[in-house]
């Protein structure tokens, strides 16, 4: 019998995540789903601004490459009172942005327990499930679960309009809320 398999049959997959605090809750994401971290100030030039939004918690977009993503107020998305964001956290494989107001750490998840039947609505959508890291029960984020296909298509149809819109006026950034 060869010990070295035995013994990685027994590991648990791991995971590296970031954990992260909006309006005071902490929650937690794949590092490997975060492209990269920006701090507000940093984009705020950048970020153009959605005045017609139809989505309360997007009211603006940054260009990015050929790409254009969508940047969630991500207290509002989860239904929390907002705080001042410095941070933004650029996802992968999907158009979304994320204001979140600091990260806490970058450790290891060993273990994801997938998400009661108490969760019944559309934050079954929002999560991955649970982890449990210190004694403290975290919430493990869906990046695809911030804007769902209904909503980036009002969100094309209102970023066309302002575009055209800018078209004959100076393309200037705005203050990212």
């Amino acid at each position: 019998m060869n010990l070295s398999s035995s013994y990685k049959a027994h590991q648990p997959r791991t995971e590296q995540i970031i954990l992260f605090q909006v309006s005071g809750q902490t929650f937690a994401i794949s590092s490997a789903s975060v492209q990269e971290v920006r701090s507000v100030d940093n984009i705020a030039g950048l970020a153009r601004e959605l005045p017609e939004s139809p989505l309360r918690k997007v009211r603006h977009s940054i260009r990015r490459g050929d790409q254009t993503q969508y940047i969630v107020n991500t207290a509002l998305h989860f239904g929390l009172q907002p705080h001042h964001a410095s941070l933004v956290f650029f996802l992968r494989r999907t158009r979304t942005a994320l204001l979140v107001d600091s990260i806490e750490k970058m450790t290891t998840m060993s273990r994801l327990q997938a998400l009661s039947h108490a969760f019944q609505g559309e934050e079954r959508s929002w999560y991955r499930g649970l982890t449990t890291l210190d004694q403290a029960v975290v919430p493990v984020i869906q990046p695809e679960g911030f804007l769902s296909l209904e909503e980036l298509s009002l969100l094309e149809s209102v970023q066309l309009t302002a575009d055209a819109r800018s078209t004959a006026s100076d393309p200037r950034g705005s203050q990212l809320q």
